[in-house]
């Protein structure tokens, strides 16, 4: 190409965090190779550099970047939690992504909402119309309420990401999670595998005051129908409502409806709540009954690894949470190309493998 025509490469906002993610190095292992100090390994030094070839690295840019201008505001959607619940995975990402762009003045601020009230979440949306913001992470829970919300967000040209759910109609920039249908699906295969196709079984659906359903619950349980019904599953599909903060109504519940004449031998849980259940077959030593479960928390892997639950679908939560913010830096910083859709892997738990999974943040 003649030098006089060659269109010099864009220079890029891109920091050392970002090239150390790439490389799949540390900071500390890029800032030596910069500055030519401490000792590097020729194999990592070679990536690094190749990294910063790539994105056309300039180290001046970075820092101008940080030093002017206000912080990037990102406002996070996702329920309420406590600690080692399902949510607090999520924003473990969420945070340890905020940490690595800090230099970029990403600021992150949760609003937490009751992820089995919509009203909750309906009165936080009120609150964001009044918040300045760049971008937004949302736990797509409420279907027709997250539409709205995306509506008007497309309206104030504000970037925003989806997660838990894939909702179509919208112009999110990206989808965090799994294939909530084909992860309904692999839930009935599991179940079936291990049931007879007579046999009747539970979808187990967690409530608090009223009954709701949750967007991703609904895509499940399409999946799981979906799959019994091209199996050829002849038995009955109970649904089962089980309280979130009520174990006294719950256990008698179960044991109302957990009864030998009643023919149940299978059943599966769409949420990370499993354990709720599983807790109540455990103290009757039933494992002879075959539960499926969500999320690999810490409320339910013990009831893995003693029988109650026979598998466990993860879907990442820290690298969902990691994921959404890494998308928001992307397009409001670098101001790069986003993929839209960014399917979590459907993990395949047992009590075997268990101890040895991780998030691969």
């Amino acid at each position: 190409m003649n030098r006089k025509t060659a269109k010099k490469p864009k220079k890029t906002a891109c920091r050392i965090a970002d090239i150390a993610a790439i490389a799949g190095v540390s900071t500390g292992t890029v800032d030596r190779v910069l500055h030519n100090r401490g000792k590097v390994s020729k194999e990592a030094q070679e990536r690094i550099q190749r990294v910063m070839a790539e994105v056309h690295y300039q180290p001046g840019l970075a820092a101008g970047s940080s030093a002017s201008g206000k912080p990037c505001r990102i406002l996070s959607l996702i329920p309420a939690f406590l600690p080692d619940e399902y949510w607090s995975k999520v924003s473990d990402g969420i945070r340890k992504a905020e940490q690595e762009y800090a230099d970029f003045r990403i600021e992150v601020k949760h609003l937490p909402f009751d992820q089995y009230d919509k009203n909750s979440f309906d009165t936080v949306i009120r609150s964001i119309k009044k918040t300045e913001v760049q971008g937004v992470i949302i736990a797509t829970l409420f279907r027709k309420s997250v539409l709205r919300l995306a509506q008007w967000l497309d309206r104030q040209k504000t970037p925003y990401v989806l997660m838990d759910a894939w909702l179509e109609d919208t112009n999110c920039i990206a989808y965090n999670g799994t294939d909530s249908f084909q992860s309904g699906y692999v839930g009935g295969r599991l179940l079936l595998e291990q049931i007879r196709k007579d046999d009747a079984v539970i979808i187990f659906n967690v409530m608090e005051h009223t009954r709701f359903e949750s967007t991703q619950c609904a895509q499940r349980e399409e999946g799981f129908r979906s799959y019994l019904s091209k199996a050829g599953f002849q038995g009955e599909i109970h649904s089962a409502f089980i309280m979130a903060k009520s174990p006294g109504k719950n256990a008698q519940l179960l044991d109302r409806l957990i009864r030998p004449r009643n023919g149940y031998r299978g059943g599966i849980m769409f949420n990370s709540r499993v354990g709720m259940v599983a807790s109540w077959f455990l103290k009757r030593e039933m494992f002879d009954f075959v539960l499926v479960g969500y999320d690999a928390i810490k409320a339910n892997i013990p009831y893995l690894k003693n029988g109650i639950v026979s598998h466990l679908i993860a879907q990442r939560p820290e690298a969902q949470g990691y994921n959404s913010i890494k998308a928001l830096f992307h397009h409001l910083v670098l101001k790069q190309p986003v993929e839209q859709m960014n399917y979590m892997p459907i993990d395949i738990l047992v009590k075997e493998n268990i101890d040895y999974y991780n998030n691969y943040i």
